[in-house]
Parts: structure tokens; sequence; C-alpha cells
């Protein structure tokens, strides 16, 4: 299938999921592959993709697309009736799509910033800082990451395959396992349960998974 798709594609973002789609798609599309730079931030050159200077950027002919979900969502409508979720399964889907960067994603990168955050401040308030970021963490990210990791292992387990809501890889799958995966080092001790282990082991195993992380290198 011919295609016009060019991916700008930064290592270890969000962008890892419109790559992974691209791929379980069987699409032809060009990869435009960035770097972080030392403070982990997107290199400038992105802005010359898109005005934000952020990755995923999706460009199809005169189109071109911004935000994760908005882009995996465009490409299962337009090119993965496959992948699109039966009536049965719509809310669940639809909600899962949206939790991953509604409320899971920012409150995994809250925590992430409050981590390293003190480690790039001046060494003087450096204790200032780490005091006030554990603090937080403990009261408030901890908690809601402990919720969502139950949320999600519910959902597992009342899923009657191997994926999250329906018998096949949907919206929901491609947004909510970057999340999950990405920051299970960093979810609150023993919240990420045992169908959540076994459903991100069983994701990095598919043919097309291993294939976009060859491409674009290592998810996390």
């Amino acid at each position: 299938m011919s295609s016009t798709l060019v991916l700008h594609h930064l290592n270890v973002s969000r962008s890892f999921r419109v790559l992974w789609l691209l791929e379980e798609l069987g699409l032809k599309y060009e990869i435009k592959n960035y770097t972080r730079t030392p403070e982990l931030a997107a290199p400038p050159e992105l802005k010359n993709a898109h005005p934000l200077g952020k990755a995923p950027v999706l460009q199809d002919g005169d189109i071109t697309l911004t935000e994760s979900g908005a882009i995996v969502e465009y490409l299962i409508h337009k090119y993965g009736p496959q992948f699109q979720c039966p009536e049965e399964h719509y809310v669940d889907n639809l909600y899962f799509t949206h939790l991953a960067e509604s409320t899971l994603g920012p409150t995994g990168s809250s925590k992430l910033i409050w981590q390293i955050l003190p480690g790039r401040v001046p060494f003087f308030i450096r204790p200032i800082i780490s005091a006030v970021g554990q603090r937080l963490i403990g009261l408030r990210l901890d908690p809601e990451l402990t919720t969502l990791a139950d949320l999600i292992e519910k959902q597992l387990t009342k899923s009657t395959s191997e994926f999250l809501v329906a018998e096949h890889l949907t919206s929901a799958d491609f947004m909510i396992f970057w999340c999950i995966a990405f920051f299970e080092e960093r979810m609150p001790t023993g919240s990420v349960g045992p169908k959540t282990k076994e459903y991100i082991q069983r994701m990095q195993e598919r043919p097309a998974f291993k294939s976009a992380v060859e491409k674009g290198g290592p998810f996390k």
C-alpha cells in the first residue's frame, strides 16, 4: 500500500504509540528520528515539523497532526478498521483511550518531574525542593497512581481476551500501554498487578512492537 505518511518520532516518548500502531497496520511510511538533548528535551529542529516542537508529529499528505491520542484515533479511523472497537466495548474503549493522557500520563509525569527536579536546581535549595516533592508524591501522586493501577488491573481481569477492552487491539491498548509500561518502575511498590505485568510483557512480544523498537529505539 502506497502512503504519504511521515512520522516525526522522538526517542523515549509518547510517539512510540504511533510508531507501534503504524507497524501493526503494515502501512508504508517514512520515519524521521529525533534524539533528546542532554536535558532530556526535544531538539529544536522538531519545530520545523510543527510549531510546538513536540513529538509525535504525523504528516499525511496535506494533513499535519500532533498529540498521540489524536493521531492514534485518526490512523485507526482512516487506515485501521481491524482496530476499531465493537459497539459493545465502545464506552470502555473511549474511557481508557482518554484516561491515558487526561489522568494517568499527567500524574506519572508529575511524579517523574518531582523526582528529577532536585538534581536540576542549585544545591542550596535542593533539600527544600526534595522535601516538597516527597511530600507531594506521598500525599497526592502515589495514592492516585495506586488507584489508577488498580483500575487497569480490574479492567484486564474483566477482559475476556489478551487485550484491554476488546478481542483485538484498539486505541485503548495503544494509549494505555505506553503509560503503564513507561511508568511501571515509578509506580508505588506493589501497585502494578499480575494481570497488568503479563499484559505489558505480552504486548512487547508482538512482532510489530519489536519492529517499532528496531526502527525508533526503546520506548522507555
